[in-house]
């Protein structure tokens, strides 16, 4: 019976399926293990989570008062993931690879959000120089390997990444030479054929790679259940006979400890590793997306677990930190935020004499 011809009752019937799915695959994953952190690792995933939500929460308010341009999509909801397992990777030694959906990867990564803000706004003093854009965040400081406008297309950017650790260690004989790459991206690329081809080089040469599955369910319009045969995309890494994973998205300690898990046998030479987040958008694919399709049981479903109150629980449960201490983060966060949109409203233009400039190399 087509979604069209059903009657109230029968919807509603749909709807309770679909909740009771929802928490019968995130109950067999809450109890998961989570990482052990101290003080000052909390304090950190609270601040880098919190950036990334209100730095996502300030691009949606320029980008609605007319001030920012051209397709964004946020990121809100999906922080534990970012925060999750870049925190748990060695920053400036570890490479990463992001999607459309990059601002934040940018900011766990280590980018500075006047960079990444002045990015948005096309300035000259973004990390892409002003002709990245939003979907297009690039920076070898921090290496952040880019944003890529296709999905699938960073995956293989991300491999070569890991392929050039390997090789250095193997070939080039340097010993030291043992930085991981994580790749990110949704649950919509997954039936895309780089996916598969990357993940079967991947585990033949044994790299060093974390495949990091971000399924928000949803890719832009089309529900994940009926986009694929088997939605546990985990589970495809046991065709290549790779370490496979599904982890809370919505919890950074359960995504840090997976993480942890990952890189380690990365650096320990036993290869890539398939990690699904199981996470939730709370915006629609983009801001020009009026998010009509998604259900609000669903959307209240996946609000429930926010990642940040439920760390700030974590933290205080553990007698980590005070609430008074996550308020003041808060309070500075607010302040970084709109430093940065001072500085990227006043940063100069690219210039129009070099509009050719970055497009081939410089000697």
């Amino acid at each position: 019976m087509s979604k069209q011809t059903m009657s109230p009752s029968s919807k509603d019937r749909e709807k309770s399926v679909k909740s009771e799915e929802h928490a019968e695959r995130l109950s067999n994953l809450i109890s998961g293990e989570q990482a052990i952190i101290d003080r000052a690792t909390g304090l950190e995933l609270f601040r880098d989570m919190t950036l990334g939500r209100r730095f996502e929460d300030k691009c949606a308010e320029m980008y609605y008062r007319g001030k920012m341009f051209g397709f964004v999509h946020l990121y809100n909801g999906q922080e534990a993931v970012s925060s999750g397992v870049i925190g748990a990777m060695k920053k400036k030694h570890d490479w990463f690879c992001s999607t459309y959906r990059d601002h934040v990867h940018a900011l766990s990564a280590g980018v500075p959000a006047r960079e990444v803000m002045s990015e948005l706004f096309g300035k000259e003093t973004g990390c892409s120089k002003g002709r990245g854009g939003s979907m297009h965040l690039f920076s070898k400081e921090h290496h952040l390997l880019g944003g890529y406008a296709f999905i699938g297309e960073g995956i293989p950017v991300a491999l070569g990444s890991a392929f050039t650790s390997r090789y250095k260690k193997d070939a080039l004989g340097e010993k030291n030479s043992d930085s991981v790459t994580a790749a990110f991206f949704g649950d919509g690329t997954c039936n895309n054929g780089q996916f598969f081809e990357c993940l079967n080089m991947a585990q033949l040469w044994k790299l060093p790679i974390l495949f990091v599955v971000e399924n928000n369910k949803w890719a832009i319009g089309m529900a994940h259940d009926r986009a694929t045969s088997d939605p546990e995309i985990w589970r495809k890494a046991s065709a290549y006979g790779m370490a496979g994973e599904e982890v809370n998205g919505m919890d950074v300690l359960a995504v840090r400890a997976a993480a942890e898990r990952a890189v380690q046998r990365a650096r320990n030479g036993e290869g890539p590793t398939l990690l699904e987040c199981l996470t939730y958008r709370y915006r629609g694919h983009s801001l020009a997306d009026p998010d009509e399709l998604r259900e609000e049981e669903e959307k209240q479903f996946w609000s429930k677990r926010d990642p940040l109150i439920s760390l700030e629980k974590d933290l205080i449960e553990k007698s980590l930190v005070s609430s008074d201490e996550l308020r003041a983060i808060e309070k500075e966060i607010d302040s970084e935020v709109s430093d940065a949109v001072e500085f990227a409203l006043d940063a100069p233009e690219p210039k129009a004499e070099e509009l050719t400039r970055y497009i081939w190399a410089e000697d």
